[in-house]
């Protein structure tokens, strides 16, 4: 079994319930086991603004899956939420990046692991900060600390949003 992150965003529709679909989607892959989440953030658009805020979060987790067979999952769990490509870093009902894969090292056409950028968003170093705390050292001797203090900020903010859809503040972004 591998320990992974994967990073999750989405800014149309009901985000909320789509990262927590998506959460339930990867607890369902039978190769996956000990799945803990992040607490859930919102985040201003990274690449054109005429978009709504993300609601990011990250989910740790050990697998099976070679990481191009886990990338497809992430992909297929983004198309049945609705994900359509028609715009680079447009919006999207559904965003699923496989952030790091145990200590692999990838630069191929599909996938580079760890992700390429991962040292340069806080919505993704903040929550995984959640997970794995802020002392966790990166492959080549950073720390977590180190990483978020050198990275751009981008209007951060944690919610008060949870993992259940019972929860009454669920919101459309």
């Amino acid at each position: 079994m591998t320990r992974c992150f994967v990073g999750l965003g989405a800014n149309l529709g009901d985000s909320h319930h789509a990262l927590i679909e998506a959460a339930q989607g990867l607890e369902r892959l039978a190769d996956n086991r000990h799945i803990e989440r992040s607490a859930i953030y919102r985040s201003a658009p990274l690449g054109p603004k005429d978009q709504p805020d993300y609601l990011n979060a990250v989910i740790a987790m050990t697998t099976t899956l070679e990481p191009l067979k886990l990338l497809d999952a992430l992909q297929s769990l983004e198309t049945n939420a609705g994900r359509v490509r028609d715009r680079h870093w447009g919006p999207r009902t559904l965003d699923l990046d496989l952030l790091i894969y145990g200590d692999v090292a990838l630069d191929s056409q599909r996938l580079t692991l760890p992700h390429r950028g991962v040292f340069e968003r806080n919505f993704v170093l903040r929550p995984l900060a959640d997970i794995v705390g802020e002392d966790w050292t990166f492959e080549d001797g950073s720390t977590l600390a180190q990483r978020l203090g050198d990275c751009p900020d981008n209007e951060l903010q944690r919610t008060e949003l949870g993992w259940s859809l019972a929860q009454p503040e669920a919101i459309t972004a």
